[in-house]
């Protein structure tokens, strides 16, 4: 993890790359929970032995499953000392290129792509990609916005 001792030390890394949280595997268990918090049953995400004959062969995370590790793997990637509070205040834009297979690796990957001035703090636009261990293409990839107070 990557530590700033300021916002001002931060924002300077404007189009850099911040980089990675560590590899976690996708299980099933984590799969169903999903399921069972957003009420999305799918079969291609929780029933293993149908999804053995459809598409991909075995079940995918969901991809919202997927976008919401990226809250996780933030403060694995960078950490902004000194700050009051962080505040997540959504997406400019989301897309999912590739699928996540039940027990796949994934990591995310950073990059601060805007850093201005916004009457509540300082907001910042992150680009978070989510890479799959062994896949050319990546999971997902994210615009976050975050705003900073100081």
């Amino acid at each position: 993890m990557r530590t700033f001792d300021s916002l001002a030390e931060f924002a300077a890394m404007k189009g850099e790359h911040l980089g990675y949280s560590p590899w976690r595997e996708i299980t099933q268990k984590q799969i169903d929970l999903f399921a069972e918090a957003t009420d999305d049953h799918q079969w291609i995400h929780v029933d293993p032995e149908k999804a053995k004959d459809g598409p991909f062969g075995t079940t995918i995370a969901h991809g919202y499953l997927t976008l919401s590790l990226v809250n996780a793997f933030m403060p694995e990637i960078f950490w902004i000392d000194g700050l009051k509070m962080g505040v997540n205040v959504g997406l400019n834009r989301v897309r999912f290129p590739a699928p996540v297979k039940v027990g796949a690796r994934v990591r995310g990957g950073a990059e601060l792509i805007e850093f201005k001035n916004s009457p509540a703090g300082k907001l910042s636009t992150v680009k978070v990609t989510v890479e799959v261990e062994g896949e050319k293409r990546p999971a997902c990839v994210a615009e976050t916005l975050s705003l900073y107070v100081e």
